[in-house]
C-alpha cells in the first residue's frame, strides 16, 4: 500500500511543529463561525468576478473564444503551511531548474549543443510540435525564454512516511494562476485577520511589483523606459480575470490583438493620443494565434508582423515564442540531465520518476502494469487526456492500451504517487484533500519569486486531479518565516 504523507498531522496523528499554532485556532473556532466565513468568501469572490471558464476536453484552447461555463473556483478556508527551511530548499531548487530550462530554449535555437552531445535525441526536439524554426538564430535579451515560469510541486511519501518534493510539471508558455494565489492571500487576511498577528507568514503581494520590474528589465537594450502591455486573447478567454487583475495591479494597459500594429519593424498601441511604441508584451495568448502573418492565418487575436519586430529586436515578448519546447511532457524526463550539463549541478528537486513509451522497454512495462499508473499525452493539459490506473474502468484502461499501441510516442507514464494531503473544509465537515503547489519563478535581470505559490486542491474524495478546469480548489499557501 502506498504510503501517505500529510501536511498536518504526522503519522502517529500528533500535529506537525510548524502547524500547532493554527490547530490550536482551529480548535478554538465554532463550526458556524467558519460556515459563514466560507459562505462570505464565496460572495465577495463572485461580487468581485473570480471566475473561471471550464472548456469541455475537446474545447480547452487556451485562445478559445468561445466562452465555457463560468464558475467559481472554489476556496478553501484552511491554509497549507510550508515551514521556512523547506522554502528556502525549495526556491533554490525552482531557481536552478528555470535557469537550466532557459539555456536549453537558447540552446535548441543556437547551437544544438545538448543534441550534439547525445543527451536529448534530436527527434524530440525537432519534431515536437512546439518547437519554432522561427527561432532559430533569435537573440533574446539575457538569453531568458521563459521570464515567468510556473513549476508545479507535489509532495509524496517515501517508504519511511517522510515527505518528499519532486517537480511534477513545467510550465513555460503562459502559466496562470497568480492571481488566485493574490487574492486568497487578501480574502484570508479579510475573513481572519488575527491569524496573522499570530503567525509571520511571508507576504506575497508584492507579486506585481515583482513583475512589472522583470518585465522592464528584459526591454530592448536601446529603450530607457519601457511600455509594458498586457496581450489577452479577450473576455471570453478562461483567464481573462487574471489578465485584466495583473495590468490593473501593475499599472498598465490591457490590450487585444487589435489594439496593436506593426510598423517599420516596432510594434505601437491605438491610443486616444495617438500610436504609442510598444516595448515588451506580456502576452497571454499561444504562440499559434499571436501573428497571422507568421502562424495560423484565421488567427484574429495577434498583430500582423509581430514575429518580423520581434526578430528585429525592436520589442520583447514574455515569455519568447517557441518556449513550449522545453515544457513539453516528453521532454520533461530530460531536464535533471540538462541541470547537470548546462550548469553542472546535481538537481536540488527531484523529478517523478518516467517511462517514455516511445522506448521499447519502457512501453512493454507501461502496457503490462496499465492498472496501476498514471498514463498521460505528452502535448495533453489541464488533467485532460490522461489515465489514471488504480482510478480507471476496464474499458478505459482498454481504450489507452489501444490508443498506447497506435500511438507510443504521444505518451509518457509515471507512478501512481499518492499526493500530499492538507485539511480541507468540505461539506461533510474537515477532512483530507490531496494538494499540489504551484510557485511562480520570475526571471529577467535576476531570478525572484514570492515565498509559497499557489496551492490547488482536488475537493473531490480520494482524487488526485487538482486541475480547476477538473473540478479542483485553491488554498492559501503561508511560508512561515524564520
Amino acid at each position: 500500500m502506498t504510503p501517505k504523507f500529510d501536511e498536518m498531522h504526522a503519522g502517529d496523528s500528533t500535529v506537525r511543529e510548524h502547524y500547532q499554532g493554527y490547530d490550536r485556532w482551529l480548535a478554538a473556532q465554532k463550526s458556524d463561525v467558519m460556515l459563514s466565513r466560507r459562505e462570505e468568501a464565496e460572495m465577495i469572490f463572485r461580487r468581485v468576478g473570480i471566475t473561471f471558464a471550464v472548456y469541455g476536453a475537446k474545447d480547452e484552447d487556451a485562445n478559445s473564444q468561445n466562452a465555457g461555463n463560468e464558475r467559481l473556483i472554489p476556496f478553501d478556508l484552511i491554509p497549507r503551511v510550508i515551514p521556512a527551511h523547506e522554502w528556502a530548499d525549495m526556491e533554490k531548487g525552482l531557481a536552478q531548474r528555470v535557469a537550466a530550462l532557459n539555456r536549453f530554449i537558447h540552446d535548441v535555437y543556437h547551437d544544438q549543443n545538448i543534441i550534439r552531445a547525445g543527451i536529448v535525441p534530436a527527434e524530440q526536439v525537432l519534431n515536437n510540435a512546439q518547437y519554432r524554426p522561427e527561432m532559430k538564430g533569435v537573440d533574446v535579451p539575457g538569453g531568458i525564454y521563459s521570464h515567468i515560469s510556473g513549476i508545479d510541486i507535489i509532495r509524496a511519501a517515501d517508504s519511511d512516511g517522510e515527505g518528499r518534493y519532486y517537480v511534477l510539471e513545467d510550465n513555460l508558455r503562459v502559466p496562470s494562476g497568480v492571481s488566485y494565489m493574490l487574492e486568497d492571500r487578501k480574502m484570508m487576511m479579510r475573513l481572519f485577520p488575527e491569524l496573522f498577528s499570530q503567525h509571520r507568514v511571508a507576504p506575497v503581494a508584492h507579486y506585481p511589483d515583482l513583475l512589472l520590474e522583470t518585465l522592464r528589465s528584459v526591454a530592448p537594450a536601446s529603450v530607457n523606459e519601457p511600455t509594458v502591455v498586457v496581450l489577452t486573447p479577450g473576455m471570453h478567454n478562461s483567464a481573462y480575470f487574471e489578465h485584466a487583475f495583473l495590468a490593473q495591479q501593475m499599472g498598465i494597459e490591457l490590450v487585444e490583438g487589435q489594439d496593436l500594429f506593426v510598423k517599420d519593424n516596432f510594434v505601437y498601441m491605438r491610443t486616444t493620443q495617438g500610436p504609442k511604441r510598444v516595448d515588451v508584451i506580456y502576452r497571454r495568448v499561444d504562440d499559434d494565434f499571436l501573428d497571422p502573418l507568421a502562424f495560423r492565418k484565421d488567427s484574429t487575436l495577434g498583430c500582423a508582423g509581430l514575429l518580423g519586430a520581434y526578430r528585429a529586436g525592436n520589442v520583447t515578448l514574455s515569455n519568447a515564442i517557441g518556449t513550449g519546447v522545453a515544457d513539453d511532457k516528453s521532454i520533461y524526463p530530460y531536464v535533471p540531465k540538462m541541470i547537470e550539463f548546462y550548469l553542472g549541478e546535481k538537481p536540488i528537486l527531484h523529478n517523478v520518476p518516467t517511462w517514455m513509451c516511445r522506448k521499447e522497454d519502457d512501453l512493454k512495462y507501461v502496457l503490462a502494469n496499465l492498472h496501476e499508473l498514471v498514463v498521460k499525452e505528452v502535448h495533453g493539459a489541464g488533467g485532460y487526456g490522461m489515465l489514471i490506473g488504480p482510478a480507471a474502468t476496464k474499458a478505459e484502461i482498454e481504450d489507452f492500451r489501444r490508443a498506447l499501441v497506435a500511438n507510443p510516442s504521444g505518451y509518457i507514464a509515471q507512478p501512481t504517487l499518492s499526493l500530499s494531503t492538507c485539511p480541507t473544509y468540505v461539506e461533510s465537515g474537515i477532512a483530507p484533500r490531496h494538494i499540489d503547489l504551484r510557485p511562480f519563478v520570475l526571471s529577467g535581470k535576476e531570478v525572484q519569486m514570492v515565498p509559497g505559490g499557489l496551492t490547488r486542491v482536488a475537493l473531490k474524495e480520494g482524487s488526485l486531479v487538482v486541475n480547476s478546469s477538473q473540478g479542483g480548489g485553491t488554498k492559501d499557501t503561508w511560508v512561515l518565516e524564520a
